[in-house]
């Protein structure tokens, strides 16, 4: 399961030929996300595990299970935020139990992130996607 927007994202990518130029559009997106409010930069929000500093704030519009999940994020890397912008892209507006049904590596895989990025990226990778999970279960439990 994936989003509308994270599909036009996994069709960009097969347009760009050059990793250079998939790095460049990754950073892009996360150029085009909203500013996070340094209020929201608290050690609630950090997430653990990456090489970089990240904050992921989540949000639910509505309640319970059908409640629709969005979230605010930063890094201090430009690539980070922007692995931040397509974890948006993958999650964003799907209730807790579609967002445990999505299978983040394979959707990942899809755009050959998982081969193309350093195994510290990576790893601060599978941490945002933990951390998202870990906000899924906590709201459809």
């Amino acid at each position: 399961m994936a989003t509308d927007r994270f599909e036009e994202i996994a069709a960009d990518f097969s347009f760009l030929d050059e990793w250079e130029d998939r790095y460049r559009y990754v950073i892009d997106l996360g150029k085009a996300m909203p500013p996070l409010d340094d209020a929201l930069r608290v050690p609630a929000t950090r997430v653990e595990g990456c090489a970089s500093q990240v904050w992921i704030a989540p949000r639910f519009e509505g309640e319970g299970p059908g409640a629709r999940f969005d979230f605010q994020g930063d890094s201090d890397a430009m690539i980070v935020h922007g692995l931040i912008a397509v974890l948006h892209a993958l999650y964003a507006g799907l209730t807790p139990p579609q967002m445990l049904e999505v299978n983040a590596q394979a959707e990942l895989g899809r755009l050959g992130l998982d081969s193309h990025l350093s195994s510290q990226r990576s790893n601060g990778l599978r941490a945002m996607v933990a951390r998202i999970r870990e906000i899924a279960e906590t709201a459809a439990a």
